[in-house]
């Protein structure tokens, strides 16, 4: 990836976006390009923070796993996002684990490469505060959801999310993926979505890991337990 092209995408990331080209640009000389597979790691919660990143194309899914093996994903963010705020401005570890959902581009800025930069402009560190708002109100969702909610309506409301995220009630999601999302293990969400099936309102295809949302006002009212 050419200087040029690193400075575009940078121009495009939530964090960077509205920078002065001067400085997109000499961010883009400093920023390293990786590339990665799906499945590939990106980073291991608890290894010492080295920077930020920025995700050019695909998706990174960020989770924590407890002593049981059981994944509980934290956040999952495509093109434009950043990763690793808090350990650059903490000096703390990275908090969770990170891995490419699908084959994903990504820029590194190093930590003093990005702190000296934030001093340097305040209108990024402006960016860079509303960004982790942003992301801790997501958070505070999730304790909400996993600590108020049971399986069923965190499944309803993650199905909800993704359509109004993606634009569209065509989703394709494994129930492992949606079991990592929403706290819970595979068998369950098989079932929960049989349910769901059961009563119209999704419908779903097996073969290729297809669900429709055919009900999107009942599916919101047993999100809500209305139903």
């Amino acid at each position: 990836m050419t200087v040029v092209q690193k400075a575009a995408a940078l121009a495009r990331s939530h964090l960077f976006s509205g920078s002065p080209p001067a400085t997109l640009e000499s961010l883009a000389r400093l920023a390293e390009f990786r590339l990665l597979g799906q499945g590939e790691m990106l980073f291991l919660a608890g290894e010492p923070a080295r920077g930020l990143f920025v995700i050019v194309s695909g998706s990174i899914r960020a989770f924590r796993v407890n002593a049981k093996g059981r994944e509980q994903t934290i956040h999952v963010e495509g093109a434009g996002a950043t990763l690793a705020e808090v350990p650059v401005f903490d000096d703390g570890n990275y908090p969770a684990t990170a891995v490419a959902e699908e084959l994903s581009e990504i820029l590194f800025l190093s930590k003093a490469d990005v702190q000296r930069f934030l001093i340097a402009n305040p209108a990024i560190a402006l960016n860079a505060l509303r960004l982790m708002a942003g992301r801790l109100r997501r958070h505070a969702e999730l304790v909400d959801s996993l600590a108020l909610k049971d399986v069923g309506q965190r499944l309803g409301r993650l199905l909800l999310t993704e359509a109004q995220t993606l634009g569209t009630h065509d989703l394709n999601f494994s129930n492992q993926q949606l079991a990592a999302r929403i706290g819970s293990v595979r068998e369950v969400v098989s079932r929960t979505l049989a349910r769901l099936a059961q009563n119209g309102l999704i419908d779903i295809d097996t073969r290729a890991r297809g669900i429709t949302i055919l009900d999107e006002q009942a599916l919101k009212r047993f999100a809500e337990d209305e139903v």
